[in-house]
């Protein structure tokens, strides 16, 4: 692939990517709610998902979702049905303590990683982006196959979103901290995280 061509991907990629949208939600409520570790494991997780999206774009298999009609928008659903689940326990878990707010146990690693890794997953913004925008940048004639440059692509776009999603990460998890001075605010954060991931879910069921 020719440099230029890598160059104008990243610029393209890197708007995306700086625009906020439901990854970004996604993330600051991980930070807000449950701090810095957890924000973190959620961009690797996030990250996780679309390094699969990719490995599936090099491989062919997302372009044959095209030919089956219903894939997308049963993706885009199940997607918001499983970001919906998590706020709503999050919810409960508040209204089961009542006035009292007790420490919360933190996540397992395992836990926020498959998590976040079955939200990018099921994020079908993220599956468009392999079925739309990284086709343009491929050249036919290049003498780079086509699956390794779809894969050259897809990696950068995991390293792009590396970084402004860890940016995201810190910036909320300092943010939480800051705000999560007494119990009463550590429940309005956890609340606050709740409303984000319902947001979340209703821009991924609309998207």
């Amino acid at each position: 692939m020719a440099p230029h061509t890598l160059l104008l991907f990243l610029g393209v990629d890197l708007l995306l990517v700086l625009t906020p949208g439901p990854d970004w939600l996604y993330i600051a409520a991980r930070g807000l709610g449950q701090g810095r570790r957890a924000a973190l494991l959620a961009v690797a997780g996030v990250c996780a998902g679309y390094a699969v999206h990719t490995a599936l774009s090099s491989a062919g298999l997302a372009a044959a979702l095209r030919a089956v009609p219903a894939a997308l928008p049963a993706l885009r659903w199940a997607g918001a049905a499983y970001l919906a689940v998590l706020a709503v326990t999050m919810l409960l878990g508040l209204r089961r303590t009542g006035g009292q707010l007790p420490p919360a146990p933190a996540q397992s690693t395992g836990t926020v990683l498959r998590q976040s890794m079955l939200t990018a997953l099921l994020n079908p913004k993220g599956l468009l982006l392999y079925l739309s925008l990284v086709p343009q940048f491929v050249e036919p004639d290049s003498a780079v196959p086509v699956g390794g440059q779809v894969l050259a692509l897809g990696s950068l776009n995991v390293l792009c979103c590396a970084a402004v999603y860890g940016a995201v990460a810190v910036t909320a998890a300092r943010l939480g901290g800051s705000l999560a001075g007494t119990p009463v605010a550590a429940r309005r954060l956890t609340a606050v995280s709740a409303v984000l991931l319902l947001l979340v879910a209703g821009a991924t069921a609309t998207a």
